[in-house]
């Protein structure tokens, strides 16, 4: 009996080594290539590793949310596609103008060559185009992007020692942002020398203006707008009144209220600066982009929709030029609008036109929009981010520089966007909770990724 048993027990063994050796990640398919979801991995990493779309996948695997996969499910990843054409770098080209060409991301082509330093091809270079149809002839002309005036919309950066003024240059801005935290007690002239240094550098100098104290109880209304006054005759270009006054860290909890920021604050600094010089230019307050108060608002906090329509309501449109406008959490391109793999992916601030749309419709196309803050948080040089901001884990340096000129393209192409303060250029706290320096252009080894694809779309200013 122990030898009729023998081969079928090799056997079996032999089974067991077999299906031990077979790739946990991927297996090839007739349809595709096999996929075998490990713990931790979410739909959208995947989507990012094979270079396909989360929502590509899902639709070849029968998948209604794709925030719902589970550890060996086997997920088909499509590569029905065509493999790629062959794009040679032509004289002048840059890996951001030849990935718009192709209608395909910069790091795919990226991922696709092995290209480690977007910032280096060379003229002859031969680049596999992953997915993209192959076009006529072997070295198409880029497709240029709409030209920028000097009118209608501008580029600038958040510093706080303008010790980068010609890369910010180089990247096509023409602005530079300072804040400039007040308390009572302070004069214009303890912010003459940072305007003078932006002036002399070439600059127009926006200057954010907060309350210096977090979690504040109170709030002077006159000496807050009297400062404001004497600011502006120190001579900036624009000036932002308050900051995320929203919240709780910024405002006095139990007194957050849309109509008494525009009645006791926005109005009459709006009235204040003008008097001085009618060409500064008046930017909102910039509220939080959140939707932790469940769409509402209350005297204990408000979601940034419902406070903007507050402020509407209480007549702000009469009281600036430009609404103030913060977005910094995206971990996806600004042109899609859909598809975000965290919770509540359908909430209009994890992208970038849900916020222009958003706030632009609640001025009824009345006033343009001012982004004083906007960027793109990327881990990458400096270790792991905090827990609350862990969302951002998989963004690359790549992607941060490819999102910020595809947002000022696509901010200067429509006609809805005024400003656009890249946040930030050159900060260096990297903290347990506040990772301002991933945010940063100037990434840790000194370079600058996002000053060449800034470069691309708006030029040197």
């Amino acid at each position: 009996m122990q030898g009729k048993w023998l081969p079928i027990a090799l056997v079996i063994m032999m089974l067991v080594l077999l299906v031990s050796v077979v790739p946990t990640s991927a297996a090839p398919n007739e349809d595709g290539i096999v996929h075998i979801v490990q713990r931790g991995e979410t739909l959208y990493g995947i989507a990012r590793r094979y270079g396909v779309s989360m929502w590509t996948i899902a639709r070849a695997n029968g998948i209604t949310n794709p925030n719902r996969i589970y550890v060996g499910q086997r997920l088909v990843i499509p590569t029905g596609q065509p493999v790629g054409t062959i794009h040679i770098v032509q004289q002048g080209e840059n890996l951001f103008r030849i990935a718009l060409h192709y209608g395909v991301s910069m790091w795919a082509i990226a991922r696709a060559n092995g290209i480690a330093n977007i910032n280096y091809i060379y003229v002859g270079q031969h680049l596999i185009i992953p997915g993209a149809a192959p076009l006529p002839g072997s070295s198409p002309t880029p497709t240029p992007l709409p030209p920028v005036s000097g009118g209608a919309f501008e580029l600038g950066g958040q510093t706080h020692t303008l010790t980068h003024p010609n890369e910010m240059h180089y990247a096509g801005m023409s602005w530079v942002k300072f804040q400039e935290r007040w308390s009572p007690g302070m004069t214009g002239n303890d912010v003459a020398g940072r305007i003078q240094q932006a002036h002399a550098n070439g600059f127009k100098v926006l200057l954010s203006i907060p309350g210096g104290a977090e979690y504040p109880s109170s709030i002077n209304f006159a000496a807050y707008v009297e400062f404001l006054r004497q600011v502006a005759e120190q001579g900036p270009d624009a000036i932002e009144v308050w900051n995320e006054q929203n919240i709780d860290r910024e405002w006095p909890a139990g007194q957050i209220d849309p109509a008494t920021y525009v009645q006791q604050m926005l109005a009459p600094a709006y009235n204040a600066i003008k008097s001085v010089n009618p060409n500064i230019l008046v930017v909102s307050g910039a509220p939080a982009p959140t939707g932790f108060f469940g769409g509402g608002c209350t005297a204990a906090g408000c979601d940034d929709a419902p406070y903007v329509a507050g402020m509407v309501s209480a007549g702000a449109a009469s009281y600036l030029d430009c609404v103030g406008v913060h977005y910094n959490e995206g971990i996806l391109p600004p042109s899609q609008t859909g598809g975000d793999p965290r919770g509540n992916s359908s909430h209009y601030t994890r992208y970038f036109w849900g916020m222009v749309n958003t706030y632009y419709d609640r001025f009824g196309g009345q006033r343009q929009l001012c982004f004083t803050e906007l960027g793109y948080v990327s881990p990458e040089g400096y270790g792991t981010l905090p827990a609350n901001f862990a969302w951002a884990a998989d963004t690359s340096v790549a992607e941060q520089a490819a999102w910020l000129a595809e947002a000022a393209s696509l901010s200067a192409s429509g006609g809805k966007v005024r400003l656009m303060i890249v946040y930030n250029v050159d900060f260096t706290l990297w903290s347990a909770h506040d990772p301002q320096a991933g945010y940063a252009i100037i990434r840790p080894d000194g370079s600058c990724p996002a000053c060449e694809t800034l470069h691309a779309v708006m030029g040197s200013r």
